[in-house]
């Protein structure tokens, strides 16, 4: 494994990627937090919004949670932007504004890890600090011939310190960038391209014809299916939502009023009533709009969805218990939702679209990333 072999042809293949472009801390930390689970491809489209919105060290710490969430809307996991909201306030409040340079200080901020950390210190700051991520750990994986799983931490102390003896003196920038890019380009998951690999000649798992068989890894559990009704309450172009509580799952963020049905799925709209009874809210439940399925890390949602309107009257009544707004199509594309609620909301919105044909304006969701009221012009 020659780290000189491995940078020249990372000069030549690396990818042009926005947080390449410059290494400021503030703009490594922001990427190297959005790549958390969340593929490059998905995180090129809100990377420069988000920096547009918040351009600055000070210009986040200052921002309420709830516009950071906003900006973050549709990446998914949301502790993700809370934490980094966090960490950011503490470097402007403890560091005036400047990131610590060590790794071992960079991982006491909120939501910084011990992999951030060191990416952030490698990349932004050239300290010689092995960056091992699930990139790095499968050409590891490969290359020294592993067959031991991959997250026992004896195995990933061993990569680490290969990892640490290779980096080039003054270059541990680049080779942090290059050994991950390796992995995303040609060491890949399925199917590596072993034949345009800088690394192939010393490769344990090319030698033997194993290059697919690892790394080793333990197999996941399926995510639990949650099963639940989803009522949309809406009566003169106004539709009824509730905020989630400010933990657990999607805190704090908005959702039409649903409920979770006990472990079976429900075929009627007697969930959809028990959703109004808890609010205090009597609907009529006048048809259902299709369903939503949304797969998290451990739970599966499932969700059927039905068109409600207030009983006798009733628009606007204020209900019992809950955090809840009535709120137009305009509001709606201001609050923050997760995914399969924005979905669902937006089942209502192509609705409105019907009802106001032809008086020239249209409503949807902003795409994923995008700012904007949610009013498109239909011509």
């Amino acid at each position: 494994m020659s780290a000189e072999r491995l940078l020249a042809w990372f000069s030549v293949h690396r990818r042009d990627l926005p947080w390449r472009r410059n290494r400021d801390p503030y703009r490594v930390v922001v990427s190297e937090v959005m790549l958390q689970q969340t593929r490059v491809e998905t995180v090129l489209a809100y990377y420069e919004r988000f920096l547009e919105r918040f351009p600055t060290v000070q210009a986040l710490a200052a921002a309420p949670e709830g516009d950071v969430l906003k900006a973050w809307e549709g990446l998914g996991y949301y502790s993700r932007a809370r934490n980094l909201h966090r960490a950011v306030r503490e470097v402007a409040a403890r560091y005036g504004g400047e990131f610590p340079q060590d790794a071992s200080e960079l991982a006491r901020l909120p939501g910084i890890g011990p992999y951030t950390a060191a990416a952030v210190a490698a990349i932004a700051f050239n300290q010689p600090v092995a960056a091992v991520d699930g990139n790095v750990l499968r050409v590891m994986a490969r290359s020294l011939g592993i067959a031991d799983e991959v997250t026992r931490p004896a195995v990933q102390r061993r990569i680490r310190d290969v990892v640490q003896a290779l980096i080039p003196q003054g270059r541990a920038s680049e080779f942090a960038e290059a050994l991950m890019e390796l992995g995303a380009l040609v060491c890949t998951p399925r199917r590596p391209s072993c034949s345009a690999c800088p690394w192939r000649e010393g490769c344990a798992a090319h030698a033997a014809g194993q290059a697919e068989a690892l790394p080793v890894r333990r197999s996941k559990a399926r995510p639990r299916p949650v099963f639940g009704a989803v009522a949309i309450i809406a009566q003169g172009g106004r539709v009824l939502v509730v905020r989630r509580p400010d933990d657990g799952l999607l805190a704090g963020m908005w959702e039409f009023p649903w409920a979770e049905g006990a472990g079976r799925e429900h075929t009627g709209p007697d969930l959809a009533q028990s959703v109004a009874a808890r609010l205090g809210l009597p609907v009529r439940v006048e048809r259902e709009f299709d369903p939503v399925r949304h797969v998290f890390s451990h739970v599966e949602w499932r969700l059927r969805v039905y068109l409600c309107t207030p009983c006798g009257g009733r628009s606007e009544h204020s209900p019992t218990g809950t955090q809840a707004r009535w709120v137009s199509a305009a509001e709606l594309s201001q609050l923050t939702f997760g995914r399969a609620h924005r979905r669902i909301g937006q089942q209502w919105l192509e609705r409105l679209d019907a009802a106001n044909a032809g008086r020239g304006e249209a409503w949807r969701w902003p795409e994923r990333g995008e700012p904007g009221s949610g009013r498109v012009d239909s011509g």
